[in-house]
Formats: C-alpha cells, structure tokens, sequence
C-alpha cells in the first residue's frame, strides 16, 4: 500500500520505519514531497569502479546529480542524513549481475563481506521530489490526480561516455497545460539538487520514445487536450549504466523506493533576467518548444529593433512581426542540418544580374552554423552556380568562411522533384535538411510570375526553389525561415496581406509563399547578421545551452571564442563587398528600391548597422 495521513509527518523519522520493515509499503510516492524533504537513489558499486561512475555522474549532471559518494564499506551519510544506513533505508533493492537483473532483496544484510569493497552513490531524485512544488504553482500533476506513478521512458539520447559507463538518457515524463509550460519550467528549474528544469516538452518521437502509452518504468499517464508531454532527465539513467558495464556484482533502489534525506528541497529564487527562462514553441509538426533566458530574450528583441528600421521609408514597419527573430533562431539553434538559398537578380539588364544584399547576409548565416559545427549548404540557380561559387571562395580567403560551402541547384524534373531533392529517396520521414533560409532570394507572386520593386517580371532568371519551400510544409521535422525587406522575397508570404496593403506595388510584387518564420529587415543583410548574432546569443545562454544537449554532457559555452570570431564584422563585410565589385555584382539599393541614397553614406550606415549589432552581442 501508499504510505498515507499521519506516517507522513514523521519525516525524516519514517526512514527509522523503512530500516526497521515495520510495514509493508510499496512506493514511497507522497511521503517527502509533502514537507519537501530531498530523496535520493542510489546506486552501490565495486570500489574499483567509483572513480569513473563519479565522473559519468559529473559528466551527466542533469539526470545524475551526485548528492554523497561513500567510502569503501561506509553506509553512513552524515552529509544526508544523521542515521542512515545504505542497506537497509530503501524499502527495496534490486540486484545485478554482470548486468542482468537477478533479483529484489528488503535489505544488503546478506552481502555484508562484499559491501566492504564496494562504495555507494546517492543521487538527487526528481520522480517524486517536486510534484508539491508543481502544485503550489497552480500545476496540476496528472499522475497524482491519476493515482499512479510517474511514467519513465529509456530515450534515444545518449549520455556522455565514461570509460565502462555508457547509456541513454532516462527521462520523466509528466503532462503539462500549455498554458502553465513557463511555470512549470521556473517551478522545476530551482531545484538545484534534483534534475532541475525539463529536458524536452513536446513530440516524444524526438527523443525516440515511440508510444507513450508504454513506459518502460511505472505507469501510463494520460493526456488531456491542450496538455503537452513534459520531459525531466531521470536518475533511472544511473541503473542502465550499471547495467551496460556489466560489474560482477551491483545493487540500485527499486524503482518508488528512495532514500529520504534530512535535506529540504531547495528553493532557489533567480536572482537575473539570466537565471529566469521563457519557453517558445519552434514547431507545430512535430510540436516542439525550446527555452532560453529571458536576459538572452530580451537582447535578440534588441537585435530585431535594430534591423527593423526603414532607410527607404517604404513601410516596413507594417510588415514587422515582434518576436519572428527569436523564433527562428531558436529552430535554427535546435537544427543539425540547414539549407540556404539567395539570389534576387534584379538587374535584368545586367551580367551578372544579381545584386549585392543577400550573399552578404547568407555568407554570416553560414560561417556560424560552420562554427556551431552544423551541416550547411546553399542552393541558388543553375545559371549562377559559377558566380556564386567564385563569391563562396572568396569568403573563405577573406576569413568570412572556415571551408567552403557545398553548392546545389534546383531544377524541376518531376512532380516529386522537390521531395527527392529535400528528403532521402523522396522519404518524407528522412529528411535531408531541418531548417531552410531563404535570404534576400526572389519570391513568386500570386501570378506564378517573380517580380522586382517595379514590378518588372524577372521570371525568366529565377529557378523554382520555391518549391522546396512549399514541400517542406508538408514534411514534419523542417522548418523555414525568410529574410526580407520589401515584402517580394521568398517567404515573406507569410506577411503578404501587409505587403499589398502598404508596400508600393505590393498587390502585384507580393511574394505568396510563406515561410514559419518572417524576419523582416530594412536591409536584408542586416537580417543575415541579425541571424548569426542572435545565434551567438543563444548558443552563450546557459539556460538555452543545457535544454540543447538534454542535460548531458558539457556545457558548450567555453566555445564561444570561435563562435565569436565566426560573427559579422565590418571589416569582413566590406572586403566581401569590394570583392562582389570585382566579380560584377551590382548594388540593389537604388535601382531596385528607387532610393535616393549615394553609395558612401549607405555603406555608411551598413557598417554602423553591423556595429550596433554587435555591440549589443557584447553587451
């Protein structure tokens, strides 16, 4: 049975009843979350083993923090607990041998010679530490409400290897109202000794986990509308690595059956804008939300003002949507594998037509996705396959580039032609790219024609990469994302009523395919930069850091210097733009825009644009 009403406060004193047997229970579920007392698992290991088991715990902090490490035959935790005795305050314990399963015993006493030389780890344990503090935040907890055990899963995510110790990650799963996601976060993320703030909220295929209504530990819980599956790192983690190392002999806790400790759970109040996070969803198919700080927030939303203003006054303020930036980058952070596409050849009279606001932009994108080790590559039209070449070379001499970037084309052959080219043999399930970036790239119109600012048609010089972003609607797993600054750009369907209504021409120029995401900049570039500082900015976010590796392994930040370097400055930029010159690459600032603006005091602005930006990356 539950342990229930008066043995609740006798804590700590009921691990007295525990050590003793004096009842029969099955769990410990309820007893320490009521007065907020820590419990710990715990996982008992050969002596010759706890070194590297201690550094898989450090390595796999989130789902392994390590509360007492032992001496060999020690079974006493002062630091714990004032009486303890590690075999025997467990309600129950399991056995393995050489990494199988062997049994279940109510106490270590039969194997007193061999605990001599063994030593015991004990492990903050979420599973049944913070539904109290869930619930004094208004959040329901389902499996309570449910009379049944919090459902536990082995995920597709592996830990961080330490010599004999290697596994995948074990999580926690509780459903969360959507609407109570932020808080649930906050509530979770103060609890420094347990598993802290969750590790994934959204589609479980995402960790691998194929059917909820099947844990591999304790019970199904089951969802209500408008709940989202919330995922919290497991100290379960620590039983699989000891059955993977296949020690000769080992001992965990069942599993409900915690060690209860003289420790309060903490209550840790952020005390910055850097400790506190925000949740965003990044993607409906497959539903996914990210985390990040809100100091971290807050400066992306700088970056996104900074870009927003019109040096053309042509309106597109009208177009801006508050928080586009942010969203994108937080998909684009979660992303292994991004295409990038650009081109807007409006100089149809010209050779080459294109003109210089887009590659600028593209080439940042792409050197921080090279330095945040991401695959990218940039597909552009076959006829400007040899100049778009010549432009990534000379991006990686001026130092904007570390390698060069793949090219692609994109033809129309078929009616799956989009597909194949996006997804392996055409598989929607086997996407090859997460994220595309269209930037400063010719969008179609409602007409199926391509238009520049005078509404001149330029059809006849644009390749239909259109159609992958079409395509990619249809298949889970890719996201898009469209830089723009005048509303005929590839993905900025998604703001075309404003264009019509506000943009000169719109009703006719306006781009009618949307992109998910709408970054819309004054100049395009800008928008590219924009992109790359923002991704900086995340990837230096703590809070945003640990939700990316699931809470395992290492914090990446100390990296950050070649991110760094890998952002935009003035002096790349404006070698990239003499030598654009010199490949015949013309502006696109008068002629396309009708601008009124020489060409010394808009590269003016540009340069002071660039040192805004990064200005407030340092800040």
């Amino acid at each position: 049975m539950l342990l229930t009403g008066g043995l609740k406060s006798l804590l700590p004193q009921a691990r007295r009843i525990i050590h003793c047997k004096r009842v029969r229970i099955s769990n410990i579920s309820g007893m320490a979350k009521v007065p907020g007392y820590t419990q710990a698992s715990i996982v008992i290991l050969h002596k010759s083993l706890a070194d590297d088991f201690e550094k898989f715990c450090h390595a796999n902090s989130g789902a392994l923090p390590l509360l007492c490490r032992s001496k060999p035959g020690e079974w006493k935790c002062t630091s714990l607990s004032s009486n303890s005795d590690a075999g025997t305050d467990h309600l129950q314990y399991r056995k393995y041998e050489y990494g199988a399963f062997t049994g279940t015993l109510e106490s270590l006493n039969d194997y007193s010679e061999q605990l001599k030389d063994m030593v015991a780890f004990y492990l903050g344990c979420c599973s049944f530490n913070f539904e109290k503090v869930l619930q004094a935040a208004g959040i329901p907890v389902k499996n309570i409400e449910q009379k049944c055990n919090v459902s536990v899963y082995k995920t597709a995510v592996p830990c961080h290897s330490i010599s004999t110790f290697c596994c995948n990650l074990v999580v926690t799963m509780r459903p969360i109202p959507e609407s109570k996601l932020e808080a649930a976060v906050l509530a979770t993320s103060e609890l420094k000794k347990t598993h802290g703030a969750p590790i994934h909220m959204g589609n479980p295929g995402l960790l691998g986990i194929q059917d909820l209504s099947k844990p591999d530990y304790g019970d199904p819980v089951h969802l209500h509308p408008g709940d989202i599956p919330v995922f919290w790192a497991c100290s379960i983690t620590g039983i699989e690595a000891v059955t993977n190392c296949r020690s000769p002999l080992a001992f965990t806790h069942s599993f409900g059956c915690m060690f209860i400790t003289d420790l309060k759970n903490d209550r840790f109040t952020p005390r910055s804008s850097r400790e506190v996070p925000q949740v965003h969803c990044i993607s409906q198919d497959p539903l996914h939300y990210s985390m990040v700080s809100a100091e971290a927030a807050k400066k992306i939303e700088t970056l996104e003002s900074l870009i927003g203003i019109d040096p053309g006054n042509r309106g597109i303020v009208h177009l801006l949507h508050p928080g586009e930036l942010l969203k994108a980058c937080l998909s684009l952070s979660h992303a292994q594998s991004v295409l990038v596409t650009t081109g807007f050849p409006t100089h149809f009279n010209y050779e080459p037509p294109e003109e210089n606001d887009g590659p600028p932009g593209a080439l940042a994108i792409a050197a921080m996705l090279q330095a945040l080790e991401k695959d990218v590559a940039i597909v552009t039209d076959q006829r400007a396959m040899d100049l778009n070449k010549k432009i990534i070379e000379e991006a990686v001499q001026i130092g904007i580039l570390k390698k060069p970037v793949p090219l692609l084309s994109y033809q129309r052959e078929s009616a799956n032609s989009a597909l194949t080219f996006l997804c392996e043999s055409g598989n929607p399930r086997r996407p090859r790219f997460d994220h595309l970036i269209a930037i400063e790239r010719a969008g179609m119109a409602a007409d199926g024609n391509y238009y520049n600012a005078r509404k001149v048609n330029i059809k006849h010089l644009v390749d239909p990469i259109d159609e992958l972003f079409l395509t990619a609607q249809a298949i889970p797993g890719i996201t898009t994302t469209g830089v723009g600054d005048g509303g005929n750009e590839l993905g900025m369907g998604k703001v075309k009523d404003a264009v019509k209504k506000h943009i000169k021409n719109g009703d006719v120029i306006a781009c009618d395919v949307a992109a998910d995401f709408a970054v819309v900049a004054g100049v395009s570039n800008w928008g590219g930069y924009a992109i790359a500082c923002a991704l900086y900015i995340l990837r230096t976010c703590e809070i945003h850091d640990r939700y990316l590796r699931r809470a395992v392994g290492f914090s990446q930040i100390p990296k950050k210097t070649v991110w760094l370097s890998a952002l935009p400055s003035v002096t790349k930029e404006e070698k990239l733009l003499k030598a654009l010159v010199q490949l015949g690459v013309r502006s696109g600032v008068s002629a396309s825009l009708e601008m009124e603006v020489d060409a010394l005091p808009f590269y003016n602005v540009h340069s002071a644009m660039i040192e805004k930006l990064l200005q407030e990356v340092q800040h």
